[in-house]
């Protein structure tokens, strides 16, 4: 059995749990470590199963205790290259990763452990270099994207081979641009390396649909620019439309999600 925990999901920070009977992973440590502590302990689970880190990219709500975190326990963090020189210079990691590092080949299957399969695969956004991932853990197939700026061939065909997909769906047009972030925010949110709009995160779920589809987890909903009820409404509209019975669940931004199995 595979369990998936939401620990944070938005700017405010963003962490995911994924674990069975014998071990756990984190994507991106962006809370602080007590917190994830708290909110595992919650769910009746432990930072001690936890036995890799794979980070996404280099901003601030990905790897906000990814240097502390790794000093304190000495777990694997996974990345990949160009993203360690990155963080080699990164106030919240430069000096910090040290002996922990494993490298990951953008394209490129990884075996790690008896359990996990992963590859990482390009998206586009605003850092040094964003990767999602797809991965096969116990024998179920998830792809996370949890930041790009526009829909790519490689998103959809990793979407595309996912029994349960995590996919940012950040903003509502409307509400963005009638909103109060000043115009150069807007800019770079709208842009080819932002966020997805609602809408664009509507185009990807018609693309990459097939009937394995099991679960869509929106996440990294902006907190001034949608609200969950625009963002499900958006997606369940091309779930009807595509003739999906994927169920739909949108990822809480400041507190953990329920607790999900498969």
């Amino acid at each position: 059995m595979v369990r998936f925990l939401s620990l944070s999901s938005g700017s405010n920070g963003n962490c995911y749990y994924f674990g069975n009977d014998r071990t756990a992973f984190l994507i991106d440590l962006g809370i602080g470590t007590r917190t994830i502590k708290k909110r595992l302990a919650e769910r009746g689970l432990s930072l001690d199963s936890v036995e890799a880190v794979f980070v996404t990219h280099d901003h601030f709500d990905h790897i906000k205790s990814l240097g502390t975190f790794t000093e304190r326990y000495q777990k694997p963090v996974y990345l990949t290259r160009t993203l360690e020189q990155a963080l080699r210079h990164n106030f919240c990691t430069a000096g910090r990763l040290k002996g922990c590092v494993r490298f990951l080949e953008v394209g490129r299957e990884t075996v790690v452990g008896e359990s996990l399969r992963i590859v990482p695969f390009i998206v586009p956004h605003d850092a040094a270099q964003t990767v999602g991932y797809h991965f096969t853990f116990d024998g179920e197939r998830f792809t996370v994207m949890t930041d790009l700026g526009e829909v790519t061939d490689d998103a959809v065909h990793f979407a595309s081979l996912a029994d349960h997909l995590v996919v940012e769906s950040n903003y509502d047009v409307d509400m963005l641009m009638t909103g109060s972030y000043p115009p150069e925010l807007k800019r770079r949110i709208l842009l080819q390396h932002g966020h997805l709009s609602n809408e664009q995160t509507a185009s990807l779920l018609r693309r990459c649909h097939h009937d394995g589809l099991r679960d869509i987890f929106l996440c990294h909903l902006s907190a001034n620019n949608n609200t969950p009820d625009l963002a499900c409404e958006s997606a369940k509209k091309t779930l009807g439309s595509v003739g999906s019975r994927a169920s739909l669940h949108c990822l809480p931004r400041s507190c953990a999600s329920e607790l999900f199995t498969f």
